[in-house]
């Protein structure tokens, strides 16, 4: 009997799906006109998210890029993502394209999942709104000269984070401890939160938060999806918090003006003279945080990695012989 009904939810599915996929797709064929580039949507709704999914949790992301640039075009492809249509650009070629022609041929976009992780942005004015607003407000914050000041501190984070999580290790994991440090020095850089206890409170939920972001968008209890909006509430309750604290102490005069990146966005208004509200803020630095995180951390897995691989650069490095250039500008 329950195999019976098994089988019966199967077909239900299966035909919820074949319907979807021609009223949904077979209709809106015609409408293309020729123009759309190589490649298949899969799926409706789910398109080919799974198994995008899927070489990732295998350890090979790559592979669905790589098979749909032998299939299909080695310049451009479409698929589905995520419950959003694509255009995946690659090679150099590609990414100068994207890059060298940002808000004139084409315009930074984030999927609409995103505005259910960070609602309040979303309240009055899109996520990609937001973003341009964020772009013509922390300019002035990372300008060469204010760079230079965070030098000392990165370097102090930097040698405690070795001191806690490297030294005396026979073997260590990379990945999560280089994941670590750049949360604990964003953490530092944007809030002025040093205490590695305070840091590892808001380190889970975010983790739940970054990975489930870049998930199928079924908002749902035990879906990863759903366990980041929780998330999302969770941190964004404890940076209002935090916000409200240094409101009293930028009044009081117990904090600095320049001292992070909250302090300047509690101070800076828009063109019209506005200030952000405090929700607004805690989106904004959760979304900075994300915005640095696995990039950051998979940027220095892989020095380590192929520092590994060439025992002659290592060296170098060790002994303090190779010199490293930093351009501010």
């Amino acid at each position: 009997m329950e195999l019976f009904y098994v089988s019966l939810l199967c077909l239900f599915v299966l035909l919820v799906s074949l319907s979807l996929h021609f009223l949904f797709y077979k209709n809106k064929s015609g409408l293309s006109g020729g123009s759309l580039p190589p490649g298949r949507t899969g799926w409706p709704v789910v398109g080919e998210s799974l198994e995008f999914l899927s070489t990732g949790w295998k350890g090979h992301p790559e592979k669905f890029i790589f098979d749909r640039m032998a299939k299909y075009s080695s310049t451009v492809f479409r698929t589905s993502l995520l419950g959003e249509k694509a255009a995946v650009f690659c090679g150099a070629s590609g990414n100068k394209f994207l890059f060298s022609n940002e808000n004139k041929l084409v315009q930074a976009w984030w999927p609409a999942s995103v505005d259910k992780v960070f609602p309040s942005s979303s309240a009055a004015s899109s996520s990609k709104e937001e973003a341009i607003k964020m772009r013509k407000m922390l300019p002035g914050f990372f300008k060469p000269e204010a760079l230079k000041q965070y030098v000392g501190i990165m370097d102090h984070i930097t040698r405690r984070h070795f001191a806690a999580g490297w030294d005396n290790k026979d073997e260590v994991v990379v990945f999560p401890l280089a994941k670590r440090y750049t949360f604990w020095l964003a953490c530092r850089l944007f809030l002025s939160i040093e205490d590695p206890n305070h840091v590892a409170k808001f380190a889970d939920p975010f983790d739940l938060l970054a990975s489930g972001l870049i998930s199928v968008p079924i908002d749902l209890p035990g879906t990863p999806f759903h366990r980041a909006i929780k998330a999302s509430n969770f941190i964004r309750k404890e940076l209002h918090a935090i916000i409200k604290q240094r409101k009293i102490d930028l009044a009081e005069g117990k904090a600095s003006p320049t001292q992070d990146i909250l302090s300047h966005m509690l101070l800076t208004s828009d063109e019209d003279g506005k200030f952000m509200a405090e929700l607004d803020i805690a989106d904004k630095i959760l979304g900075l945080l994300i915005g640095g995180h696995d990039t950051a951390s998979s940027a220095c897995t892989f020095i380590v990695k192929y520092l590994a691989e060439l025992p002659e650069i290592y060296e170098g490095v060790r002994k303090g012989k190779l010199s490293l250039h930093i351009n501010l500008t």
